[in-house]
This record gives structure tokens, C-alpha cells and sequence, in this order.
């Protein structure tokens, strides 16, 4: 489902990825943690080609990234199969939360209005959010955004869904509505999922393989028992332990 060979990223003379390798089977979860810095939300958007890499090259769910652009067309196909939820909801402010679910079958899938606002109403009541299909985002507390950021990405027909960060934005009760549509998500679908996180507690629940990244690399992978059991793994490569 998805091969990562010797990636490589730099900002300038900065390096943040310094030769990933990893795989990932169909339906797995991984959870990606790291200090902040380390290259993992840069090789989760370097897995959807939103940034570009200077060497290596990932295979996901049928598409063959390599260093250098994409053409348009195949980005099109490449993000209705490969999802992304942001640590900044990025929702339209104009739009509803029906609006914003709605939005991406209509200009991707070509889904009439009618179509797209029924398959919008299902997924929010997916995520506990039917009630509040017609408030706008400035209406919606930061977990509502979340849920409904989650739900958009799930109205187009993914084979992997990325999540970059999608509690750290959130007090610790909205944090728990995210956490429980997320492990929702996990139990009913064959969604391959990585999701990169400074919360233990998440990777826990949610990953079936735990990957430790530091200054660029994935230094130690193994089960979330291995590497996150009482500190495990992280505490000796990051100094930190479990919250």
C-alpha cells in the first residue's frame, strides 16, 4: 500500500528528512511521534505531494511520487485517494459545515448538489455532527471544526487518510470528541491511516505500529506496547514520556 525509499527534504542548507525507508500495509495504522522539528509532518505532506522532495520516492496507494513537480491532473487523483486533515481544519469560512463536506464531491467527483449535501449530512451524523450542518465555521467550537474537517476528507473515496497533529489545537475535552471519531473511524473501515502526533495517549489507542522519528529518520518503530509502554522507546530517544 505505500513504500517510502530514502526520502530526502531540505530547506535550504537545513535537511529534515535524511533518508526515510519505511512500509505500511493496507489497513494499518501507523502513529508517527517525534520532537517537534524532527520531519514528521514534513514526510506526511511530503506523502500527498504537497511538498516536494529532493531524492527517494514514495509509493502510495497505486501513485508513484519522485523528486521534482507533479502534474496537476494526477494531483487531482492523487488527493481523492489520499486524504489530509490538518492541525488548522483549513475549513471555508463562507460555507457550512454541510457546505464544506459537500464542496470537494461536487468539484472532484462531480457529484450533483442534491447528491453531495445527502452524503454530507451522513458523514457528519458520522461524526456527531448532524445538528450542526448549517452553522459556519465561526460558529463551531474547535473540535466541531475538526469533526467536520474529518468528515470532508472522508467524503471522497480514500484509500489513506493522514492526519497532521488533529488534536494538538484542542482543549482536552474537545481533544476526547476527536479522539472518539477517530478511533470510530479506525474500528469501521480499511483505512490505511498515519498520523502524526505528540500525544501518546492517541497513538496508543489508535496505531497498530508506533514510528520514532529524530533529526530526520525513523530511529525505532514497533508496536505501541514496545515503544510507548511506560515511556519505552521515546523516553530514552526523545527524553520524553508518556502523557
Amino acid at each position: 500500500m505505500i513504500a517510502i525509499r530514502g526520502l530526502r527534504k531540505a530547506y535550504g542548507a537545513r535537511p529534515v528528512l535524511g533518508g526515510v525507508d519505511a512500509a505500511v500495509e493496507e489497513g494499518d495504522v501507523v502513529a508517527i511521534v517525534g520532537a517537534s522539528g524532527c520531519g514528521k509532518s514534513t514526510l506526511l505532506r511530503c506523502m500527498n505531494a504537497l511538498e516536494r522532495f529532493d531524492d527517494g520516492g514514495v509509493s502510495i496507494a497505486g501513485f508513484d511520487l519522485t523528486s521534482g513537480e507533479r502534474p496537476s491532473a494526477d494531483l487531482v487523483r492523487l488527493r481523492s485517494t489520499v486524504g489530509m486533515v490538518f492541525q488548522e481544519f483549513h475549513l471555508f469560512p463562507h460555507l457550512t459545515a454541510k457546505g464544506n463536506v459537500a464542496l470537494a464531491q461536487r468539484l472532484v467527483l462531480k457529484a450533483s448538489r442534491a447528491t453531495a449535501e445527502v452524503r454530507a449530512l451522513e458523514l457528519l451524523r458520522e461524526v456527531g455532527l448532524e445538528d450542526r450542518a448549517d452553522a459556519y465555521p465561526s460558529q463551531l467550537s474547535g473540535g466541531e471544526k475538526q469533526r467536520v474537517a474529518i468528515a470532508r476528507a472522508l467524503a471522497l473515496p480514500l484509500k489513506v487518510l493522514l492526519l497532521d497533529e488533529p488534536t494538538s489545537a484542542l482543549d482536552p475535552r474537545m481533544r476526547e470528541e476527536v479522539r472518539a471519531v477517530l478511533r470510530a473511524i479506525a474500528a469501521r473501515t480499511k483505512l490505511t491511516m498515519l498520523l502524526v502526533t505528540h500525544e501518546m495517549r492517541l497513538a496508543r489507542e489508535l496505531a497498530k505500529t508506533v514510528w520514532v522519528m529524530k533529526d530526520g529518520v525513523i530511529a525505532a518503530r514497533g508496536t505501541p506496547d514496545e515503544v510507548l509502554r511506560d515511556g519505552g522507546v521515546v523516553r530514552e530517544l526523545l527524553g520524553v514520556g508518556d502523557d
